[in-house]
């Protein structure tokens, strides 16, 4: 087994275990004996439980923050090209697209998401505080843009209705696939992409409504 392979298998059993079982309830032996590896290859690749948390959330969201950031740039930069403020519905689709799309990615991926949507609920910060950190930067610009897309709304307002809408990603991200949902009395679940659609003008008629 080569080194890439080690720490590839590492990842996967604490970001398996992180989200069934939660960081604190998750032991590095466990995550050794899941990956088949001992205890000297987690401390040589990573240092600590910690950094191997650290090393687990960014594998997955550096990429995606650098798919959402060069989207939204994209959306900024040919607006001012074309000397007219961006459009909430393109900054909108640059962050929400990508995100969803991520569900589908990888077989890891939903591990992630579960991992992401119970730090958001424990009273413990470890996890979402490492996650925050990271996504703090794509919030900004994503929010920044909105107040030149949407210079009628006040900062305040502004900002409290896109955490509804980042609120309402999150809540199709977690649960949109739950099993909950498939019931024979009620509407078979939308496909990817008009849920995507769905999804956006949901949140961008809230966005818009007047003060």
């Amino acid at each position: 087994m080569t080194q890439c392979d080690t720490k590839t298998r590492i990842l996967d059993s604490a970001e398996q275990l992180f989200a069934r079982e939660g960081f604190h309830n998750t032991s590095l032996r466990a995550i050794t004996s899941l990956a088949d590896v001992n205890l000297a290859s987690v401390n040589y690749h990573f240092g600590s439980k910690d950094a191997l948390l650290q090393a687990v959330i960014e594998r997955r969201l550096l990429p995606l923050n650098q798919i959402r950031e060069t989207q939204i740039r994209g959306v900024l930069a040919q607006a001012k090209e074309e000397g007219i403020p961006p459009t909430a519905a393109d900054l909108l689709r640059a962050f929400i697209e990508p995100t969803l799309e991520f569900r589908n990615s990888s077989p890891g991926a939903h591990d992630f998401i579960s991992l992401i949507g119970r730090s958001l609920s424990e009273p413990d910060e470890t996890v979402r505080n490492c996650f925050l950190a990271l996504v703090l930067p794509i919030f900004q610009l994503l929010f920044k843009g909105l107040c030149e897309a949407l210079p009628q709304l006040s900062p305040a307002i502004l900002l409290t209705r896109l955490q509804f809408a980042i609120g309402t990603m999150s809540h199709v991200m977690c649960m949109g696939s739950l099993s909950v949902f498939n019931h024979p009395e009620l509407p078979t679940p939308l496909d990817q992409n008009t849920l995507i659609q769905q999804l956006l003008k949901f949140v961008h008629a809230g966005l818009e409504t007047p003060e």
